[in-house]
């Protein structure tokens, strides 16, 4: 299994994003996790990791909320595809959402950089899936 170094969670609840961080945190799960409000600050961020900019670690995970304020998790998408697949590298890109509608999951198809999607708040089964899965 490869050794994690950063986690981004892109997310607008701040509870949502203190039970997350918590549950990574205690499994150990990666040293570094970083909590951003929207779509908006997470490309802003990523803009800087993908550029190497100190400080900003490129992150191996990404958890990104559907609902946001400022700028959804659809409009992000949006913009993430962008990014080159050398920018891109092997991060690893999952949904998060509390309201798993049905058009919600078929929009996803639209984005292949999108794994797969779970439900709020991370459970320690789903996390273990995860890093059985993808890393």
């Amino acid at each position: 299994m490869k050794e994690l170094n950063t986690i981004l969670l892109i997310d607008d609840d701040e509870t949502t994003n203190y039970l997350n961080h918590r549950l990574l945190a205690r499994m150990g799960v990666a040293p570094d996790i970083r909590v951003v409000m929207n779509g908006e600050e997470a490309l802003e961020y990523l803009e800087h990791a993908f550029a190497n900019v100190e400080g900003y670690p490129r992150p191996d995970l990404i958890f990104v909320d559907i609902k946001m304020s400022v700028m959804d998790g659809f409009e992000f998408l949006e913009e993430y595809q962008k990014f080159t697949p050398e920018q891109k590298g092997d991060t690893v890109m999952l949904m998060l959402t509390s309201s798993a509608s049905f058009y919600d999951l078929e929009k996803l198809k639209q984005f292949p950089d999108v794994r797969k999607h779970y439900s709020k708040p991370l459970a320690e089964g789903d996390v273990r899936e995860i890093l059985q899965e993808y890393f």
